[in-house]
Order: structure tokens, then C-alpha cells, then sequence
């Protein structure tokens, strides 16, 4: 669309007829998922309209959910929502190779503290007995979906830090302990609003709401050797719950 398209006095508003053109092309295919739109600046040289309107037709197509405007980075297309399967036995990978979805992550922090009420409780330990905390951004084809405190007993996993850092995989490390295969427990979903440093991990507007999950995975005897917190982009990712998978 150019500045010859814009249809000046027919009634219709000039942000209204920019939101539609753009809306159809990314319904035809004419925008790929997750390819950024040009500036407000851009645009609005482009249809020969000032910035205020272009914003005003964006934030149209976000209010629609095809578009996604992320501070400091700009404005996207739309990918679709991972439908993220919680099962028996949940692993990340796993989960988004089953999506053809790329995935990778960060360790942002590891450290030991002692046990809170609600991590002792999941863990069915003591409160105060020494756990390591292991803070991991989770990414999809590189775009941040979740930041997940994990929580581990430290006596079950004395060197856990130094295996992590060696082996980069949470699942690695708990086998090189013994734990060759863990269960899920009990899973919890709450909508939460993202606090800033979550919204700013996540690349999302610190008004959005995130998912948040709370998770306990088990041993074959049945004992707790993981507890997790994980917020997730709930415009990104949705739970889907498969009983008896």
C-alpha cells in the first residue's frame, strides 16, 4: 500500500484503511510470522500519514492478536500459540522439537539458599535445609517463552551446579545423580501480570499477563526431586493437559 492508495474523504479513517491493507497481507501470506513490520517512521512516509495514525493502526492489529509490539525491538507478525502438552513426563525440548520448533535456552543464575515454606513443602523437606535454585530462560526458534526457577533438594544432588554448568541439560544432570527418569506429580496454572524483570526477559509489554505453572516431578519411588516455577508468554503459549500421556 502507498500514499496513492490512502482514499482521503470517503468517510473511512486513514488508520483504519492502513490496519486493513496490512491485515490482508499478513492473512495472504504477504508477511511471514514473525517478520517485523517497518518503523512508525516508515510507514508513515509510506502512506503519507503521520505517526500518531500508523500507531493507532498497529495497535488495531495487536488488539486483534496479529500483531505483537515489543518495547525497544518493534513491531511483528504473529506466530501462532505452541500448544505446550503437559504429560506424564514433560520435557522442554521435547515439547517444541514436537512442534518443529527450535529449542534453546539460558542459565541465568544458580545458586543455594535455603528452603522457603512452599519449596520445603513441594520438596517434603524441612524449611531452611539447603536447595540450589537454578533461574533458566526457555527459547522457541530464539524468541523467549518462559523463565523457570527450578528448585532442587541439595542433599539428592550435592554437585549439581558444577554438573549443569559441564552438561548444559537439566535432564543430563539429574541422570548423572541416578534420577534416569522423573515424573510429573502435580501441575498448577494461575494467570499472573508479569513482573518487570520477567516482562523484560520475555520481550513482552509489562502489561501483559503471563502464565505461571508450578510443578513437582518424582522419582520411581515416588519422592520429589524437583520443584519448578515458571512464568510463561501467554500470548505465546498455551497448556494443553493430556491425562494418563
Amino acid at each position: 500500500m502507498t500514499e496513492q492508495d490512502i482514499a482521503r474523504g470517503t468517510g473511512m479513517a486513514l488508520w483504519r484503511q492502513i490496519a486493513e491493507r496490512l491485515e490482508r497481507d499478513i492473512v495472504a501470506g504477504n508477511r511471514q510470522p514473525g517478520e517485523r513490520l517497518p518503523t512508525e517512521l516508515q510507514m508513515a512516509e509510506e502512506f503519507g500519514v503521520n505517526r500518531h495514525t500508523v500507531r493507532r493502526a498497529v495497535a488495531a492489529l495487536a488488539e486483534q492478536g496479529l500483531v505483537r509490539i515489543e518495547q525497544g525491538r518493534g513491531t511483528f507478525v504473529q506466530e501462532s500459540v505452541i500448544d505446550y502438552r503437559v504429560k506424564t513426563r514433560t520435557r522442554f525440548s521435547e515439547n517444541l522439537l514436537g512442534h518443529k520448533r527450535e529449542p534453546s535456552g539460558t542459565f541465568l543464575s544458580i545458586r543455594e539458599e535455603p528452603a522457603e515454606e512452599p519449596v520445603a513443602r513441594a520438596l517434603e523437606i524441612r524449611k531452611g535445609t539447603p536447595v540450589f535454585v537454578v533461574e533458566r530462560l526457555g527459547e522457541a526458534d530464539g524468541r523467549p517463552i518462559t523463565i523457570a526457577s527450578h528448585y532442587f533438594p541439595k542433599a539428592r544432588f550435592p554437585g549439581l551446579p558444577a554438573a549443569l554448568r559441564e552438561l548444559g541439560s537439566i535432564t543430563r544432570t539429574m541422570e548423572r545423580f541416578g534420577v534416569g527418569d522423573y515424573t510429573r506429580k502435580v501441575t498448577r496454572v494461575t494467570a499472573r501480570n508479569a513482573r518487570a524483570a520477567d516482562a523484560r526477559l520475555l520481550q513482552q509489554a509489562p502489561n501483559k499477563p503471563i502464565l505461571m505453572t508450578e510443578g513437582i516431578n518424582i522419582d520411581s519411588a515416588g519422592r520429589p526431586v524437583e520443584y519448578s516455577v515458571a512464568r510463561w508468554a501467554a500470548d505465546r503459549v498455551q497448556m494443553v493437559f493430556e491425562p494418563g500421556a
